[in-house]
């Protein structure tokens, strides 16, 4: 392993003891990472030069090094060892982000594949070879019956192996947003979650214990029908049952702390969502600590006028700020023994 240094760095020195030991699993919205070329395929024009935004190679390498900068300070200098992203355009945005950016050092590898959305709003997964043995993936095909069987962004599932001996079933998603109505678009994140819990039961079905890690921004709750009813993904107890759902989002939700702020309110969109083995595991990969944590940098936050610092974010409507992203990042640690 080895230790970068990054333009802000906001964490104390002892805090990067046993480094050697630590694995941690970051996800970020990194809020529309588009390239500046023109798809003819999808409907990016408002992310090119001659587009509303006016999108272009400066701001777009100036996302990269902000992103990069976000990635670096929540692994504390030490480069995650998985990163789950969603909206990213496609495979060559996330190629410039791990090769022109500091990430360059984490010898990272690339899951990606182009999914149906008209926009290009896509999720990947980011893993350090040399941390993460990876098996296969596949995308799993969300189709909306109730909407002319019309299909949505896809689930992205990886399988890998860490520490030679556990093997890890991670799932990516970026579900419906909210745009048009909470309730109004709320069957379609539960047919996500209707669609998730079917693959996640598959898995149990071969293996009770299996080591199931589902990252994404839901943009829901963890308290709402489709993550707390569909996916049934529960509150951490003090006595886990197997084949279980446990959402470590929990913590933050209930003390008020969220990924995402919107008409004056926080929420917590971006969730890491394990299963029962991942906490009750006692050797091999273990939990640190049985809860989400919400990286906030200072730098990466701004004030608003009622004086709450808020993320600081690239646009807002037509506008551009420059900013990091509309979302926190969330992550995980484990340690490895």
């Amino acid at each position: 392993m080895f230790s970068i240094s990054c333009n802000h760095n906001n964490t104390n020195n002892q805090q990067k003891n046993n480094q050697k030991n630590n694995f941690k699993i970051v996800f970020y919205n990194v809020e529309n990472l588009f390239d500046t070329i023109d798809n003819p395929n999808k409907d990016d024009d408002e992310f090119l030069p001659y587009g509303e935004k006016k999108w272009d190679t400066e701001r777009y390498f100036k996302k990269i090094e902000h992103i990069s900068d976000v990635l670096i300070a929540v692994g504390n200098e030490e480069l995650p060892e998985i990163i789950g992203l969603c909206e990213v355009e496609n495979k060559e945005v996330v190629k410039d982000l791990i090769n022109r950016s500091e990430l360059k050092k984490g010898n990272y590898e690339i899951v990606h594949e182009q999914g149906p959305d008209p926009r290009g709003i896509e999720v990947a997964l980011l893993y350090r070879k040399d941390e993460f043995n990876y098996i296969t993936h596949k995308m799993i095909k969300v189709i909306y019956p109730f909407f002319e069987n019309k299909r949505t962004r896809d689930i992205l599932y990886v399988k890998g192996v860490v520490n030679k001996k556990d093997t890890l079933h991670i799932f990516v998603n970026h579900w419906k947003s909210r745009s048009g109505g909470q309730k109004k678009t709320e069957k379609k994140r539960m047919q996500f979650a209707t669609v998730l819990r079917k693959n996640v039961d598959s898995l149990f079905n071969i293996n009770k214990n299996a080591n199931i890690i589902i990252i994404g921004d839901f943009n829901d709750n963890p308290n709402n029908k489709s993550v707390a009813d569909i996916l049934k993904a529960q509150k951490i107890s003090d006595k886990t049952k197997s084949e279980t759902l446990y959402n470590l989002s929990y913590n933050n939700f209930e003390n008020k702390k969220g990924s995402h702020y919107y008409n004056k309110e926080w929420n917590m969109l971006d969730q890491i969502i394990v299963s029962s083995n991942i906490i009750s595991k006692k050797t091999g990969l273990t939990l640190a600590d049985k809860k989400e944590n919400i990286f906030r940098g200072k730098w990466m936050l701004y004030e608003s006028r009622s004086g709450e610092m808020l993320p600081d974010r690239t646009y807002g409507g037509k506008k551009y700020y420059g900013g990091y992203s509309d979302h926190l990042p969330v992550y995980i640690n484990f340690s490895v023994n």
